[in-house]
Parts: structure tokens; C-alpha cells; sequence
């Protein structure tokens, strides 16, 4: 397998590249430190799989998926930092991507998984991946304000005022630093709706304005307690440690 990493960070190259090392199969290891030079060693060499950073200056990873194309592009693990979006359009495109930092146990799934998806298919069928391109070219626009009805009159309010959401049966409770409302929809419909890059589910029946996030602690059991800017205090469930884990770590 001849595979080429493309990051504008020397530092993740090398990285990658001594993750790559240690597997086998692997006959040659090749760079590119940008979009565009991404773009020329694909159409040259045509590797057999490509490590594609996503975030990178001038081109980032998308640009080059979007000049390649699907058709073009051979079997891709995408590398990103932390972008919310990113990682929610790669799971429901199957799309396999690494989180930085990449743990070597981490690096293996996803290169077994490419090489079951090749095997499988005698080469790699890559309508989810124009499914992903597809959804990038029409990103989701998310909710920007609520519209509350009461005695005869509508109110707004903007999502970013929102502290926290909270479930209560088919309502949600809309927290606001002098204010609570009640509107008539479940949570996970209004989740639907708003943008994961400014809130993040931390319970089943709880979303949490990160904006407004002042710093986490560690309950007795291992659970996280999120503590606001204003002082409010939320328990998160164990069943999002991982989610809230991912938000919190810095992206190098």
C-alpha cells in the first residue's frame, strides 16, 4: 500500500508517518504539505490511501476533495482537529476520519476498516463520498432564534442568548440568564435544529450553550459537572463522557 499524508504541520507528518511505519503492508510514504500540493501528487501517483488533513491555510482538506472529485480520490482517511461539523457530516456519510491527537489503537480501526471497504468491494465505491460532497455544498442552516406565543403576542429570542435547554416531557425549558420559557417541541427536534459547533448535548434530556461554559469538573464517579459563566452548575450523564471529552481537548 502506497499511501501519501497530506498536513501542513512537519510535526503531524511525522507523527502519521510513524503510526504508518508500524503496519504492515505499508511499501512507501509520501508527503504533501498543502492543498495544492495534495492535488498534483494524487493525480501523479495515484497512492493507495490518503491521510488528508482536514484544516489546513489556502486549501484545506474539502478544497482538494471538491478539485479531485469523487471519482478521482482514492481511499481517504480525513485527520481533523475539532470541528463539530465536520465530524457529524463524516459519520453520517461513513466516512472514516482520525481525531488529533490520533491514538495508534484509534489509527488502526480506521486503516482496517479502508482495507475491509477496498477488499470487499475489489476498490473503493465512493458514492458516500459524493453524498459528503454533496452536503458540503449545501451546508445546514441552523435555527438563529425561537419564537415564543403567549397571551396573544410572539417573542424572540436569539439561540445565542441561551444558557442551557433543558427536556421537561414533550417541552423544553429554555434557560436565559433572567428569564426561563417553555416551548412546545422535544429536544431532540430542537437539537435537530441547532448549530453543534455552539451547543452540545452533555445529557438525554440536557444541551449546553458552550459559549457560556466557564470550565468542567470531575464528579466522584467520573462524570462531568459543567460549570457556567454565571455559576450554574449542570451534571452531565456518563453516556456523553466521550462527546464532551472530544469538545474539551484542545485541537493539536
Amino acid at each position: 500500500m502506497n499511501v501519501l499524508i497530506v498536513d501542513d504541520e512537519p510535526l503531524a507528518r511525522e507523527g502519521m508517518r510513524m503510526l504508518l511505519e508500524g503496519e504492515v503492508g505499508i511499501t512507501s510514504i509520501a508527503e504533501a504539505r498543502n492543498g495544492a500540493e495534495a492535488v498534483t501528487r494524487v493525480r501523479a501517483s495515484k497512492p493507495d490511501l490518503v491521510l488528508l488533513d482536514v484544516q489546513m491555510p489556502e486549501m484545506d482538506g474539502f478544497a482538494v476533495l471538491r478539485e479531485l472529485g469523487a471519482e478521482a480520490l482514492p481511499p481517504t482517511i480525513f485527520v481533523t482537529a475539532h470541528d463539530q461539523y465536520a465530524i457529524q457530516a463524516f459519520e453520517v456519510n461513513a466516512i472514516d476520519y482520525l481525531l488529533k491527537p490520533v491514538t495508534r489503537e484509534r489509527f488502526q480501526q480506521a486503516l482496517a476498516r479502508v482495507r475491509e471497504r477496498v477488499s470487499a468491494q475489489g476498490g473503493l465505491d465512493n458514492r458516500h463520498v459524493r453524498a459528503f460532497l454533496q452536503q458540503l455544498s449545501a451546508p445546514p442552516s441552523y435555527l438563529a432564534r425561537v419564537a415564543l406565543r403567549s397571551a396573544g403576542k410572539i417573542s424572540f429570542v436569539d439561540v445565542e442568548d441561551l444558557l442551557y435547554v433543558q427536556a421537561a416531557e414533550n417541552y423544553v425549558q429554555l434557560h436565559l440568564r433572567n428569564a426561563r420559557h417553555l416551548l412546545h417541541v422535544p429536544i431532540a427536534t430542537l437539537e435537530a435544529s441547532l448549530d453543534p459547533g455552539m451547543f452540545l448535548r452533555i445529557h438525554r434530556s440536557m444541551i449546553v450553550n458552550v459559549k457560556q461554559v466557564q470550565e468542567l469538573e470531575t464528579g466522584a464517579h467520573g462524570e462531568y459537572i459543567v460549570v457556567l459563566k454565571g455559576g450554574a452548575r449542570l451534571q452531565a450523564s456518563r453516556s456523553y463522557h466521550e462527546k464532551i471529552k472530544r469538545w474539551a481537548a484542545n485541537p493539536f
